[in-house]
């Protein structure tokens, strides 16, 4: 990605992006190992156990860190002064912007669209990441093929998500560059 932003996989869901300036992004974060560079920004798509560790927020944790994440979670976002975003909405912090997209799933009942759960598109510098969050192959996928995405993230366990086959269906939606 001509090294605008690193992309570091630390487990199940959880991402740490790493954008040029040395900023440092969490995506859904959960076993984060101790040590780990303290966070900018943390978003959580939602509030399982594993996408949003209270205890695992703690440790990136600094002072002047934000977490971001969507209007249905706001009650667990306000334990860290977080703040709540529509889907759609973009949260402009200095040299990036963060925005929520939707996730949920449709043959599955563990993440029903009317939770507004969230996925979230990150921009910098003319890149764009795409982290789906807990999802399936959705209708509104098809809109990202417009916006160029740089890199795709889809999860494909198949057992609460989507599965290989369905995650290799929604990368020809979106055509990314890379998933």
């Amino acid at each position: 990605m001509d090294a605008q932003m690193e992309i570091f996989w630390l487990g199940h869901a959880c991402f740490k992006i790493k954008i040029f300036s040395g900023r440092i992004i969490y995506l859904d974060p959960y076993n984060i190992r101790d040590g780990e560079e303290k966070a900018d920004i943390i978003v959580s798509s939602h509030t399982h156990g594993d996408h949003f560790s209270r205890s695992d927020i703690k440790k990136i944790w600094q002072e002047d860190t934000i977490l971001l994440g969507p209007t249905s979670i706001e009650s667990s976002l306000k334990k860290f002064d977080g703040q709540a975003l529509e889907i759609g909405e973009e949260f402009a912090y200095k040299d990036f912007t963060i925005e929520l997209f939707p996730a949920y799933t449709i043959k599955k009942s563990t993440h029903p669209k009317s939770n507004n759960w969230t996925g979230t598109i990150i921009e910098s510098a003319g890149k764009s990441v795409y982290h789906a969050g807990d999802t399936e192959r959705i209708p509104e996928m098809k809109d990202l093929k417009k916006r160029n995405i740089t890199v795709a993230l889809l999860p494909c366990g198949g057992t609460y998500t989507m599965d290989f086959e369905e995650a290799s269906d929604a990368a020809v939606d979106i055509q990314p560059e890379i998933v």
